[in-house]
């Protein structure tokens, strides 16, 4: 396996507390991971589709093979409570020269939605970041029909910061209109103080 820069590199590094393991993933992951994805609510906003197994196969594998090449690290996120893979979370858009990175492509089994474990993941990411990284930026995306998401970016106090119009192309041929959020290095000590009061309960 190539070798990455030392930034990179730490990136590439478990993360836990109470609440969530996180740990670059792995061959072993495979089959936890599939235990969660083949649930089509969880694509509903995604920019691709897990339908069958065959499209779980490629979607697994194009994860490993990234975060294999360094051009992204994914996590695979383990609840701490029961034991179990609930899905995962990446860093992507790796600019080390710029000390910006965005942190998505994220997606949780039904059992761990609405219990924490997505708060608690971008918390541990956000962390990594900004005081094992030192990351200037980090950045957020997503459908801008996804109120959800933009809920919750918006609970931890990330910023909005525009509408890319017509972006990619959506599974089903929809163009997806792209909204932007983003932390700071100098908005992270409030941000942090945010996450560290637990997720808000809507």
């Amino acid at each position: 396996m190539a070798r990455f820069g030392q930034w990179i590199e730490k990136s590439r590094v478990r993360l836990e507390n109470e609440h969530v393991v996180l740990t670059p993933v792995e061959e072993k992951d495979r089959e936890g991971w599939r235990a969660q994805a083949l649930d089509p609510d969880i694509w509903t906003h995604f920019v691709t589709r897990v339908d069958d197994d065959a499209d779980f196969e490629r979607f697994f594998d194009s994860y490993l093979t990234a975060s294999g090449n360094g051009s992204r690290t994914t996590y695979t996120i383990t609840d701490a409570a029961s034991g179990r893979i609930a899905g995962s979370m990446s860093y992507g858009n790796l600019s080390e020269a710029d000390l910006r990175l965005e942190i998505g492509s994220s997606w949780l089994g039904r059992d761990f939605r609405g219990r924490g474990v997505n708060h608690w993941a971008k918390y541990l990411l956000l962390r990594q970041a900004f005081e094992a990284m030192d990351t200037e930026r980090v950045e957020f995306k997503t459908d801008v029909l996804n109120e959800r998401a933009r809920r919750g970016l918006r609970a931890i106090g990330a910023t909005e910061e525009g509408v890319l119009r017509s972006y990619n192309v959506m599974p089903g041929g929809r163009r997806r209109d792209a909204v932007y959020y983003s932390v700071l290095r100098a908005e992270w000590p409030a941000v942090r103080e945010r996450l560290e009061n637990g997720p808000r309960r809507r």
